[in-house]
């Protein structure tokens, strides 16, 4: 189903999917929730998808800090996927009951060359250390080439 929001996109799926955000070999376990967004490529997706993802998260359950925790890792997700990344930017999230889990994925084009703009413009030492919260928060993380031109950014955050 979708539905707008602001003009974009949203799709809510409660049943299982197919291999939406799931790296090789791992299959679909308990009771699945995918949330899905398409963000514009611009200095508010990081904003977006926040304001978006927060009513789907507490509608999943999770508890405010693991809320705080899983916006916090999707926005420096998103923002990397914009500072870094060409179009298309898009967020995915899913949750299942087992293992307890938020899965955070972004995906983007791949590298631009080198980043310039309205983030790369920043001080150095206000910008910079997105990896290193997402690590910090995250039981896992990588990147994955989901098809050959989309990359895909992904956490997994415990949600329990």
């Amino acid at each position: 189903m979708q539905t707008p929001i602001r003009g974009r996109a949203v799709i809510r799926m409660t049943a299982p999917t197919s291999s939406l955000g799931r790296r090789p070999g791992e299959t679909a376990g308990g009771s699945e929730r995918v949330f899905g967004l398409r963000l514009e490529h611009d200095p508010r997706a990081a904003a977006t998808a926040r304001h978006a993802a927060r009513p789907v998260l507490s509608a999943w359950g999770l508890d405010d800090d693991r809320l705080y925790d899983t916006l916090l890792v999707l926005s420096e997700l998103v923002t990397n996927a914009v500072t870094h990344g060409r179009p298309p930017a898009v967020l995915y999230l899913r949750a299942q009951d087992s293992p307890g889990q938020v899965q955070v994925h972004v995906s983007d084009g791949g590298p631009q060359g080198a980043p310039a703009g309205w983030a790369t413009d920043r001080p150095a030492d206000e910008r910079g250390r997105g990896a290193s919260i997402v690590a910090a928060l995250a039981d896992s993380t990588g990147i994955t080439d989901r098809t050959g031109t989309l990359i895909d950014h992904w956490a997994d955050i415990p949600a329990a």
